[in-house]
């Protein structure tokens, strides 16, 4: 069975710094417009720090491959299932299992709190051993921000 816990605290250690003097920057932005624009800055920069780090190695059925800055303040994180075929995956108990811990770990992780606090919407695509899409599990502010 595929580990719930899907990437570590280390992929976020180095980057909370980076993200909290971010959040200083932001702050001082005092139009709607220019705020969006360093909000979006700042993830770009996120995803280019995680990717240093890349391809990383999260636990021994999955691996980070990138993240992705996208538009409407998302960061996509792409991970691959290194022991699997999608044919040999029932998708939706992957989903059902692995959804709701990724959402309690965005919710709980410390690290996380000055993203949570951009309003980041978080995207997680599975591709399985040979690179075919496995699923995508999409986490929105509503969803992190809801008790």
């Amino acid at each position: 069975m595929i580990k719930a816990n899907l990437f570590r605290t280390t992929i976020f250690s180095g980057l909370a710094v980076f993200v909290i003097t971010s959040m200083l920057t932001l702050s001082s932005c005092g139009l709607g417009g220019v705020k969006s624009a360093a909000i979006q800055t700042t993830l770009k920069k996120v995803a280019e720090e995680v990717n240093k780090s890349c391809p990383m190695t999260v636990d021994s059925e999955t691996r980070l491959d990138n993240t992705l800055f996208k538009p409407e303040s998302t960061l996509q994180y792409n991970y691959t299932l290194v022991n699997y075929e999608k044919a040999d995956l029932n998708v939706d108990t992957l989903i059902n299992n692995m959804r709701p811990n990724i959402l309690n770990l965005i919710k709980t992780n410390p690290d996380l709190e000055s993203l949570r606090k951009l309003d980041v919407t978080f995207e997680y695509s599975y591709r399985d051993k040979s690179g075919a899409s496995v699923c995508q599990i999409v986490i929105t502010p509503d969803d992190y921000k809801t008790k």
